[in-house]
């Protein structure tokens, strides 16, 4: 079969080949380039919002979601959406999640509280206080809180927050323990997160004392104070309060650490390199791209 050429282009043959070359003045319609996607391969920490203690004998707040992988492929150009989740507030709320492009961490539930009602299930669960169990973690990202105490009499305590790596501690004659957390050194220093927070004591009685915050940001407990708050972008859980009149803890917002070998090859959060890594460190929401 015989092809004929395109308008605006003149055929000739040479050795059985044909040839074709544009005449002057024609226009040729150019296609669009090809463009070929590269890939990287970066290690990420996501770590969502710590819940809010509770107060009146009030457990404490469970830690936000704990996730972690060495092996996560990001594609040139294509922009992958951070998102820092807030710490729970002190009424108490729940934790907010963290996302990494695909990668969603669980905000930690509230601590239950005998004027604020139940605690909530989580990245990690808040603690239970006098007639409210504790709930639980999410599997892969954290534990279940401690159960709170009373012995109907006299005195009652709180439960402390799940954590990343333990379950919060039941109370007793003191409140309980949040769990602890987990150290990561992806950002260069051994930091540790997610720590659940404290249960309540009662200061009604003497020898009746809070629980300590566990350790990756976890907020104490008080006896009749306002309780501590989580630490901030370590997702730690809050506090719970002994009393009515003081509030409990909030829970520590999030954060996302991304790093890979060599030098910078990616845009987004704050950059630096210690010399093996690029880490690019996220404690508010945005965006990151790989460039190859």
């Amino acid at each position: 079969m015989r092809c004929s050429p395109a308008a605006g282009t003149k055929s000739a043959n040479m050795f059985g080949l044909t040839q074709t070359r544009k005449l002057s003045g024609a226009t040729l319609h150019k296609r669009p380039p090809v463009v070929i996607g590269g890939s990287g391969i970066v290690e990420y920490l996501v770590v969502a919002g710590g819940g809010g203690g509770g107060f009146t004998f009030g457990g404490g707040g469970g830690a936000g979601g704990y996730q972690t992988s060495a092996n996560f492929t990001v594609i040139n150009g294509v922009i992958n959406t951070v998102t820092i989740g807030a710490g729970g507030t002190s009424t108490p709320t729940d934790g907010a999640n963290s996302v990494f492009s695909t990668i969603t961490a669980t905000g930690g539930g509230k601590g239950g509280g005998q004027n604020n009602g139940a605690s909530a299930s989580g990245g990690s669960g808040g603690g239970g206080s006098t007639s409210n169990v504790a709930s639980s973690g999410t599997g892969g990202q954290g534990n279940a809180g401690g159960n709170g105490f009373s012995d109907n009499t006299s005195f009652a305590t709180g439960g402390g927050g799940g954590g990343s790596s333990t379950a919060g501690i039941a109370s007793g004659a003191n409140g309980g323990a949040g769990g602890a957390g987990t150290a990561n050194s992806i950002s260069g220093t051994s930091v540790n997160y997610a720590g659940g927070g404290g249960g309540s004591g009662d200061d009604r009685v003497p020898g009746h004392a809070a629980g300590a915050g566990g350790t990756g940001g976890g907020g104490s407990g008080s006896t009749a104070g306002t309780a501590s708050s989580g630490t901030v972008n370590t997702g730690g859980g809050g506090g719970g309060s002994g009393n009515s009149s003081a509030a409990g803890g909030a829970g520590g917002s999030g954060i996302v650490i991304l790093r890979y070998l060599g030098a910078q090859s990616g845009t987004g959060g704050t950059v630096t390199n210690n010399g093996f890594y690029t880490i690019h460190t996220f404690t508010a929401s945005g965006t990151f791209t790989w460039t190859g």
